[in-house]
């Protein structure tokens, strides 16, 4: 498996250039799914730094083994982690993966967007967005345990103190939503979306012991209802889920790139 980092061009106002780092595999097939990946971060990090500190993501490696071809693109550092600065900057590295999906795949290969936590809010907006500007274009969209709920009463957010999570999420909504009226739109806070038909399928991750549940799982049962294709898988309690905030893996990353591959295949044929 290799990682490196390469620069791809902008077409919008941020910088001239995007940072991102390529991870794929050593066996790949003809036309291998091309996935854009936006890490988490709460909106508080300050982004990646070519060269520098900023280790692997465990799913982004764990996808580009199983025969992806994954793009983590920094959507921090350029946007300053505010809205709509993030989606627009996140737009512009998917706008061009797909102009240039040759490059990275194939002419045929599946374009997708995923992302973990704010990276996963950022993803659905994302989604949204491409249905607006690029319809046809998305594949499907990979939601780890998203950030998507502003308001942050939902049951199971109840207990993000006992992961230390709450003042986090809380401080990073703030940041996010700071300007432009960004609570009130829906590619800011897709729970918030009314209208979420010909949304690109969505396969969605969370957990029993998660903070996020809650509105993970009724953001996904929001698109069923709205006619979109979903699979949503909930680990049980115990499994090291959690630790997702934190960038590390566990067992449960192998049953991710499975239901992964049953998600291509699927949108395959």
């Amino acid at each position: 498996m290799n990682a490196h980092w390469e620069n791809i061009k902008s077409c919008g106002g941020f910088a001239s250039q995007l940072s991102v780092r390529r991870y794929e595999g050593s066996s790949l097939c003809s036309q291998p799914p091309v996935v854009l990946y936006l890490r988490g971060g709460s909106f508080l990090e300050p982004g990646l730094e070519p060269g520098g500190n900023c280790p692997e993501l465990p799913v982004a490696r764990a996808l580009a083994e199983s025969g992806a071809v994954v793009v983590e693109a920094d959507y921090s550092r350029p946007s300053g982690n505010e809205f709509p600065m993030v989606i627009d900057c996140a737009y512009e590295a998917l706008d061009r993966l797909s102009r240039d999906r040759k490059h990275y795949g194939g002419a045929k290969s599946l374009l997708f967007v995923a992302g973990e936590e704010a990276g996963g809010n950022v993803a659905a907006g994302l989604a949204l967005k491409a249905r607006d500007r690029m319809p046809g274009k998305l594949a499907g969209q990979i939601l780890l345990s998203p950030m998507i709920d502003p308001m942050m009463t939902t049951e199971s957010f109840r207990d993000a103190d006992r992961i230390g999570m709450r003042q986090r999420w809380a401080d990073g909504w703030s940041h996010y939503l700071a300007k432009a009226c960004g609570f009130f739109h829906p590619y800011a806070a897709p729970c918030q979306c009314t209208r979420l038909n010909r949304v690109a399928p969505a396969l969605i991750f969370t957990a029993e012991d998660d903070p996020l549940r809650d509105e993970t799982v009724n953001y996904g049962d929001r698109l069923i209802a709205s006619g979109v294709s979903v699979r949503q898988h909930v680990f049980p309690a115990g499994v090291g889920w959690t630790g997702l905030y934190q960038g590390e893996g566990g067992g449960w990353v192998s049953s991710v790139c499975s239901e992964f591959k049953t998600f291509v295949d699927q949108l395959n044929h």
